[in-house]
């Protein structure tokens, strides 16, 4: 059984999935699964993927029926998930050679359930901004008013899902599910380096500022219950932080 399931969610990505998975692979750590969630009902993506990994043991490729969404998509990795450490990777990122190795021995060596690390967000070929938390813990307070945590930089214990995890939102699916989590007095902790890559991706849904204004009030109206007035304001300091991270 590997201590580490890796979750990969797949929609339409086929020109940055083949590095994003081989980055896994590359990885200095070893004892770890990838359950690859192929989320399209079309199977074209599907054939070349098996191409290509079909043969790696590592890998565990699960078909979704209909098309679920990322968050969704994740939930159903989770269920196949054999690690008792589980970590997110979206499949047009990449992770560094050591990024595995160093986290999980962060968590370990630590007792954390709930950890993450900084990252490099490539916005272009020009521009690329480092994203570090301004904190080493964030509880549910902090988060609240700014999503410091990248989605294929967490790692946490199989053991603390105790639901499904993500809801069905097109984006900040993530930001619930790490609100879910920080509720329940389960801090995330920050490994204090940058060890992914996230890419800004052409016609991405985490690229769509209207879906992200959307879904960022229906974290606060629906999922939190805040009414109309606090959803707003907290919508309004989580745009403003996410701002100021760009600048």
């Amino acid at each position: 059984m590997p201590l580490v399931s890796i979750i990969l969610p797949y929609f339409r990505k086929i020109n940055y999935v083949k590095k994003s998975i081989n980055s896994i692979l590359s990885q200095s750590f070893k004892d770890f699964e990838i359950i690859l969630v192929y989320d399209d009902e079309n199977l074209h993506d599907l054939f070349i993927i098996e191409g290509d990994f079909k043969n790696n043991p590592k890998i565990k490729i699960i078909k979704n029926k209909k098309n679920l969404g990322a968050g969704l998509a994740r939930n159903v990795g989770i269920q196949h998930a054999e690690g008792e450490i589980v970590a997110f990777i979206d499949s047009d990122d990449f992770w560094l050679p050591d990024k595995l190795e160093r986290q999980t021995k962060f968590m370990q060596e630590n007792n954390y359930d709930f950890t993450f690390c900084n990252y490099d967000k490539v916005i272009s070929s020009k521009k690329t901004i480092k994203v570090k938390s301004s904190k080493s813990v964030l509880n549910y307070s902090d988060l609240l008013g700014s999503n410091e945590i990248g989605l294929s930089t967490v790692q946490l214990k199989k053991k603390i899902i105790l639901e499904e995890l993500f809801p069905p939102l097109k984006t900040k699916e993530d930001y619930v599910a790490w609100l879910k989590l920080t509720k329940k007095n389960i801090n995330a902790y920050n490994f204090p380096h940058n060890l992914v890559i996230w890419n800004k991706t052409k016609n991405s849904l985490s690229s769509n500022f209207y879906q992200k204004l959307s879904d960022g009030f229906a974290v606060f109206m629906i999922y939190e219950k805040f009414n109309f007035i606090k959803s707003i304001y907290y919508l309004l300091l989580l745009a403003i932080n996410s701002i100021k991270r760009k600048i």
